[in-house]
């Protein structure tokens, strides 16, 4: 099902051995470290007519280890073909017709959405998706990018590297999803009363940047300064308040030269706020408490598991990151131990 990958041009001269039934196709998961092997793989795996998707990420997920060089490979069954959406840089893009090929759909199978996580109309793709396919599918999928922060192309398909751009796969898999994050509200609700997509200009009608400081080095009891921002800034993200589900976490990354914020995905205009606050071992139980979520009815048969992790865990956690996948893993081997396959 997912093949670890650790020496890429190995992998690639044994590609004449990936023999793929009509209806899958290869999902590669590549570490940043290896991002230049990107135009090797592309070309090789098109010489071999064999279809694929793929994206760049800060680190992969293998067992409980995470990996920044190398792939996994996932063989994944599908339903047409994944559609490519670009130019996500302008709100003007386009979705190709996908119901052409839901409408077809006699169960609730999946969609897998991967993004460049640093493109700026995250969110108007996400609801032009949903205003498209309602519930008529479940959905599932992360952004993928580099852990500078810096944007670069970071999808790839048959057609070449992308940026600015999204690939949207429909799999036949019917899925359950758990998500938890273990971030609790230090202070709120507040206003973001003046936004520019990712950026919070103002709160309360108030510099945005002002706001924040003196209630993040209230309880911090530390000064936060331009080099200390994002030390301190990581422990302290926002949380977009949704009625009867957990907040929307929004990560900061850095202070704009007039006292923006400026965070990974938007933040709607007067969209209401919690600053948040967590420890280790409320987040480590979080993750937990999303696998034991995705738990299904007894006898159904579990095929494939996925985990999609923010980075910003990574740099919150440290060393205390493996903690976290070591709890993921024995909650979903708990799992498979329960469910008895039909």
């Amino acid at each position: 099902m997912y093949h670890l990958v650790t020496d890429i041009d190995g992998w690639l001269n044994s590609t004449a051995e990936i023999d793929l039934v009509d209806d899958e196709i290869l999902f590669i998961m590549l570490g940043e470290e290896s991002s230049k092997e990107v135009p090797k793989i592309i070309a090789t795996l098109n010489k071999a007519e064999i279809s694929f998707i793929g994206g760049i990420f800060p680190g992969i997920i293998y067992d409980e280890q995470r990996y920044e060089k190398g792939a996994i490979v996932a063989r994944l069954p599908v339903i047409g073909k994944p559609q490519l959406v670009t130019g996500l840089d302008s709100a003007d893009f386009r979705l190709p017709d996908l119901k052409n090929i839901t409408d077809g759909f006699d169960k609730k199978y999946t969609a897998m959405i991967l993004a460049d996580g640093l493109t700026g109309n995250i969110d108007v793709f996400l609801n032009s998706l949903f205003n498209e396919l309602a519930d008529s599918v479940n959905y599932f999928g992360g952004g993928a990018g580099s852990i500078t922060l810096k944007q670069q192309p970071c999808i790839f398909t048959d057609k070449g590297l992308f940026q600015d751009a999204a690939v949207v796969t429909f799999l036949r898999l019917q899925s359950h999803l758990g998500v938890h994050h273990g971030w609790e509200r230090v202070m709120g609700p507040i206003v973001a009363t003046k936004t520019d997509k990712n950026k919070i200009i103002e709160l309360n009608w108030e510099n945005a940047f002002e706001v924040y400081k003196e209630i993040v080095e209230k309880d911090a009891d530390e000064v936060i300064t331009g080099p200390n921002f994002f030390e301190i800034a990581k422990e302290y993200p926002f949380g977009m308040i949704k009625e009867y589900t957990e907040p929307v976490v929004r990560d900061l990354v850095a202070v704009g030269d007039n006292g923006e914020l400026i965070c990974v995905g938007n933040v709607p205009e007067n969209s209401v706020l919690d600053i948040l606050k967590g420890d280790a071992a409320s987040l480590i139980n979080a993750a937990g408490q999303a696998a034991d979520d995705c738990k299904p009815a007894k006898g159904r048969k579990i095929t494939h598991s996925f985990i999609i992790d923010c980075i910003s865990r990574v740099l919150f956690l440290g060393e205390k990151f493996s903690s976290e996948l070591e709890e993921i893993k024995t909650k979903t081997i708990e799992i498979a131990r329960d469910v008895v396959p039909v």
